[in-house]
């Protein structure tokens, strides 16, 4: 799976961005998906993960009520829209194609391919 993630950018702090992952190279709906960040300096950190039908949703307690992810299979796109942005959500926004059950879904492990990220910037 070839996985195009784009949508970051500069914001001020309490602005919006929207993020969209473009997948190529397999079924799409065949496979969850999740979204991490990682910041200079820092371990790449869980932010949320969608189900194979974008029914269920999980979200790191960091970004809970701030972040909805969604998808669209038809397109074979996931979407990170974020709100409230805060400076310490600045970080490279990565996606992933999930495909170890056997583990939990905030643990990279469990995810096989990845997308090359996207800075979000936040201002104070």
């Amino acid at each position: 799976v070839q996985l195009q993630a784009c949508g970051g950018g500069l914001v001020q702090a309490g602005g919006s961005l929207r993020l969209s992952c473009a997948a190529s190279g397999r079924t799409f709906s065949d496979y969850g998906m999740g979204w991490f960040r990682q910041a200079p300096g820092n371990e790449r950190e869980f932010v949320a993960s969608i189900s194979r039908t974008g029914i269920d949703t999980y979200y790191s307690d960091s970004v809970k009520g701030r972040v909805i992810i969604s998808r669209d299979n038809a397109k074979s796109i996931v979407y990170l829209e974020m709100s409230s942005l805060r400076p310490e959500d600045t970080a490279v926004y990565y996606c992933a194609v999930r495909t170890d059950y056997s583990r939990h879904k905030i643990w990279p492990v469990a995810y096989s391919w990845w997308g090359q990220g996207t800075l979000v910037t936040v201002s104070s």
